[in-house]
């Protein structure tokens, strides 16, 4: 059971089905084992529509593709569109559509591996469907988590949506030249992510310029 408050204070209590959940996680442990037996670096990438997810995630691979083997997998709720435009930056990439699911499970990402030459790759990129709640509770098999949030989201993104980080290891606080615009406290975004998580790595970036991505791809060890 889970006890959520309600906003006149009351508290109800939801029953929660923990078998979907623990099915879940046993096949991203297998997912994981498989990355790593073939030397298979795995970074779950999550935010919302519109964070700049797809933007940062094809800046990472054109980087990374340059000294490394580097593929993606683009969950969608319907089209290809980020995964076209990750496949531009030069990455081999794997689209999948949720035919209308909010995230992306450890199953569709185990059903997906085999279609790539894991012998061959070295860095695997994977973008979640586009929310900050749905995709919290189920890890794919990945590594690491990074998190991407936005200026244009507004001040109160991180504190708002806390579940998220504390699996995240990277947050990345993306469209930083618009922060003043939004009047955005960069420094409180910040520390907003810290006093969730503090021993998260906060990098800030500008996907569109492509500031910061170095020091992202550096904060996710994969650079080695």
């Amino acid at each position: 059971m889970k006890t959520i408050k309600t906003a006149n204070g009351r508290s109800i209590e939801i029953a929660l089905d923990k078998s979907l959940y623990n099915k879940n996680e046993a096949i991203a442990s297998i997912n994981r084992r498989l990355l790593e037996e073939h030397g298979i670096k795995a970074v779950d990438i999550l935010g919302s529509i519109g964070s700049g997810k797809t933007t940062i995630t094809g800046c990472m691979a054109e980087i990374l593709g340059k000294k490394k083997a580097v593929a993606a997998l683009a969950g969608d709720i319907t089209t290809t569109i980020d995964a076209d435009r990750i496949r531009e930056k030069g990455a081999e990439v794997l689209q999948i559509n949720t035919d209308g699911g909010c995230h992306l499970d450890a199953n569709m990402v185990k059903n997906a591996l085999p279609m790539f030459d894991l012998e061959q790759l070295d860095i695997l990129l994977i973008e979640n469907v586009g929310n900050l709640i749905c995709p919290g509770g189920y890890p794919v098999g990945a590594q690491q988590r990074m998190v991407v949030v936005s200026t244009t989201e507004g001040p109160y993104m991180i504190v708002k949506h806390p579940y998220i980080f504390k699996d995240a290891s990277v947050v990345a606080i993306n469209k930083i030249d618009l922060a003043a615009a939004m009047e955005v406290d960069l420094a409180q975004l910040k520390a907003d992510a810290l006093t969730i998580k503090p021993d998260i790595r906060v990098v800030f970036t500008n996907g569109r310029t492509g500031e910061g991505i170095s020091e992202l791809i550096a904060a996710l060890g994969l650079t080695d």
